[in-house]
């Protein structure tokens, strides 16, 4: 039997690169989040074509199931990709034994690897406890509003499941622990001027830097700490603070600009207190609100 599904998913290589190119092709950057509906149709008509039947869309999410009974084994996977530093880079190419362009390692490769997993495994009559079920998300590069989350929310994620596979370029380790996660996005305001007259405005570019001193302070402080698991290299065991991931701001190099923004990326090794560590964060910025920097915090995500 194992055989049988080794042969069959080799029979199905130009199928999944086939499929990959069409992906790659469709340039559904996040953020902000653009044409996941192309995607959806995409997927929607491979599944069909290829016989999965049970197939939903919920919003920007696919969901496709095959097989009976109540235990599922799902696949799950997403199909938005971080901005691309060119319009080249969605269109893929092939050299050697590799396939070039945006999201084809992360994760669009996959999502074709796991429908024909899902094929080989039925076509070869495996015997199945249970269903197989397909879902494909996007948002999972900004925390998962119109995704995983939107499924959650909708009570439809994970329904009898007894595992699930994610396609993730990772290195295929199992970990025992996860970091939390709290990312902001910091908005300091000031007042526009011609660089001429600048004593008429008030730079949110000089206050932004004295929000970030603080921060760096508190960054500081933060990453000396390291988890008690075994985790390498030793550096990947330190908590994390960074700053700037992305940030904005100003129109033009000669107008004092009014408004600056920046990201704040904060992961929390599994010993550390969530709240508590929010509220640091937090603490900080409210001290520099109270000495007359007016800020505003955005919550992009927690948890």
């Amino acid at each position: 039997m194992h055989s049988n599904i080794t042969q069959a998913v080799a029979g199905y290589r130009d199928a999944m690169l086939d499929l990959t190119r069409e992906l790659v092709s469709i340039p559904t950057e996040n953020p902000p989040g653009n044409r996941y509906g192309d995607a959806v149709k995409v997927l929607c008509r491979r599944l069909s074509e290829l016989g999965f039947l049970d197939t939903h869309v919920e919003g920007d999410c696919v969901l496709s199931f095959s097989g009976v009974g109540d235990r599922i084994l799902y696949f799950s996977g997403h199909y938005d990709v971080v901005p691309a530093q060119s319009p080249t880079q969605f269109e893929p190419m092939v050299k050697g034994a590799n396939l070039f362009g945006r999201g084809s390692s992360d994760m669009k490769s996959g999502l074709a690897a796991m429908i024909y997993a899902a094929v080989a495994l039925r076509d070869c009559g495996m015997p199945l406890d249970g269903r197989m079920g397909l879902v494909f998300v996007p948002d999972e590069e900004t925390a998962g509003p119109r995704g995983s989350r939107c499924l959650v929310e909708r009570g439809l994620l994970g329904h009898n499941a007894v595992g699930m596979l994610t396609p993730e370029p990772t290195g295929g380790v199992v970990w025992n622990a996860n970091r939390g996660a709290i990312t902001l996005r910091v908005t300091v305001k000031g007042k526009s001027a011609h660089v001429g007259r600048q004593h008429e405005g008030l730079n949110a570019f000089d206050q932004m830097l004295e929000v970030a001193q603080a921060l760096t302070a508190l960054k500081a402080e933060v990453e000396k700490r390291t988890t008690a698991f075994h985790i390498a290299p030793d550096a990947a065991r330190r908590s994390i603070l960074m700053l700037g991931g992305r940030t904005e701001g100003g129109t033009n190099f000669n107008v004092v600009p009014d408004r600056c923004s920046f990201t704040i990326d904060r992961r929390l090794n599994p010993e550390e207190d969530f709240d508590r560590e929010k509220q640091c964060l937090l603490a900080v910025l409210q001290q520099a609100r109270a000495g007359g920097i007016g800020l505003e915090i955005e919550t992009l995500q927690e948890g």
